[in-house]
């Protein structure tokens, strides 16, 4: 055998020697076969949130807000037989549904609760002053209470509630995050204060009232102590003052904006709609509807939003209150449900 076929012949060297020393052409093939050291490098990426109005109005009450993983619902007013049914048109699951918050006693507002609830084992978010003037039945261990301003984490989702002016025990608004996108609902409010602004300006979306068209409910047939509550301040945004509240303080970062709750002898959807519309400055305007659900809708914020800066008085802006008490008032001496009917 010559020495050429020898060489050749010969078992290839092991590339690591015990020296620890590795050979320029077994540097180079290794660099194509497999890594010495691996890293796994994680982004923290952000789900998108979504929305939908499953109903809006003195009818029945419910608004759907989730990520990939997880959802809650705020209020429930619909059966629930009725609530399944238009999230099975929408796509959307139960199975995703980890909590229901209540903003306050009023029938549009609980009466789907006890049986959804109980089918599907969800906590029921709930103040003590709401449950105490509250008639529906439910079991205890689904009973979970809430405070204002304290946020409650639903998995990657966090709801914090804050109260308002409405004829009810203790009524709250609430808003609600994941990471950097913030959702607000803003419904059965009697007058903007300081905190409904506040909270409005850092929302990506928003459910807001516009109950009723001023002149509308002043040449309707209702009687005039029940105009009165309705317009008195504890009762329902008309909308004029919802108008006047997104002109002023939307965020440059707001990409849409859901009427809600409009009533039925007070209002007509297509005189809001071009109202908002012809003001919108490039943001989704959506009628959420008393008669079925609106189409789910992809939210999305970004690190850098920043709500805008806070003005405490202007001749430029709305006039608002200042903000109700975080504490249950005193019972009503009138049946704080009757303003469902409107």
């Amino acid at each position: 055998m010559t020495e050429e076929e020898r060489v050749k012949a010969a078992p290839t060297k092991a590339p690591f020697r015990k020296t620890g020393y590795i050979s320029p052409e077994a540097r180079f093939q290794d660099k194509f076969r497999r890594p010495r050291w691996s890293f796994q490098i994680i982004f923290a990426v952000r789900m998108p949130v979504y929305i939908t109005s499953l109903n809006s109005g003195s009818n029945g009450n419910c608004y759907y807000i989730g990520n990939d993983r997880e959802a809650i619902l705020v209020d429930a007013g619909l059966s629930c037989r009725e609530t399944e049914k238009r999230m099975r048109r929408l796509g959307l699951s139960f199975e995703k549904v980890r909590a229901i918050f209540v903003s306050h006693e009023h029938d549009d507002h609980i009466k789907g609760i006890p049986i959804i609830a109980k089918k599907y084992q969800l906590p029921v978010y709930i103040t003590a002053g709401t449950r105490q003037q509250s008639s529906f039945p439910i079991e205890d261990h689904l009973v979970a209470s809430f405070q204002a301003y304290e946020p409650i984490p639903i998995g990657d989702l966090s709801v914090t509630a804050f109260p308002k002016f409405h004829d009810a025990a203790d009524p709250h608004s609430f808003i609600i995050s994941d990471g950097p996108t913030i959702i607000g609902v803003f419904t059965d409010i009697g007058a903007p204060c300081e905190h409904l602004v506040r909270h409005f300006r850092k929302c990506h979306a928003a459910f807001l009232e516009a109950n009723y068209d001023e002149d509308m409910l002043h040449k309707g047939s209702y009687p005039y102590h029940l105009k009165r509550r309705i317009s008195g301040g504890q009762g329902h945004l008309s909308n004029r003052q919802a108008l006047e509240l997104f002109l002023a303080h939307r965020p440059p970062f707001m990409s849409h904006l859901f009427l809600a709750h409009l009533s039925q002898n007070n209002n007509d959807p297509d005189l809001v709609q071009d109202l908002f519309n012809g003001q919108s400055g490039g943001i989704r305007i959506v009628l959420a509807s008393r008669y079925e659900e609106t189409a789910v809708y992809t939210i999305q914020g970004a690190p850098g939003d920043e709500p805008l800066p806070w003005v405490e008085t202007s001749p430029d802006l709305p006039e608002i209150r200042k903000a109700p008490p975080a504490r249950p008032r005193k019972r009503q001496e009138a049946d704080p449900r009757q303003l469902s009917l409107f």
